[in-house]
């Protein structure tokens, strides 16, 4: 069954070990989505969510709006509207909003019953 809905309606919830990070699911398994998931995530200015991995989820991000840093396997990226970003399984990934204005992406992922966040904790 097809699902069409405005995304604005769809609840923000806070992002786990967040500050300032939200998400929506627009498209889940819910919905019947037998392959993919699609997320809208919303960095609050000076938003971050910490370092974190899943072993076997890749994520592919698309940049609605705004300017964040991500650091995937301690490399630092300055990302922007329109930006791509793959995420391999197993990689460790942070995002950080460094700017004075809220960023949003959109985020694919394999859909899964149930799938493990580590979160990292740095020394």
């Amino acid at each position: 069954m097809a699902v069409v809905r405005e995304s604005e309606k769809v609840s923000k919830e806070p992002v786990e070990r967040s500050n300032g990070a939200y998400i929506q699911w627009l498209i889940s398994r819910k919905d019947g989505a037998k392959n993919f998931e699609l997320r809208k995530f919303t960095l609050s200015p000076q938003g971050r969510i910490p370092p974190h991995l899943h072993e076997d989820i890749e994520h592919e991000q698309y940049v609605l709006k705004g300017r964040y840093t991500i650091i995937i396997d301690d490399k630092k990226y300055k990302i922007k509207e329109g930006d791509v970003i793959y995420i391999p399984p197993g990689a460790v990934h942070e995002y950080i909003n460094d700017s004075d204005e809220e960023a949003e992406f959109l985020c694919i992922i394999p859909a899964r019953e149930k799938y493990k966040t580590t979160w990292i904790d740095k020394k």
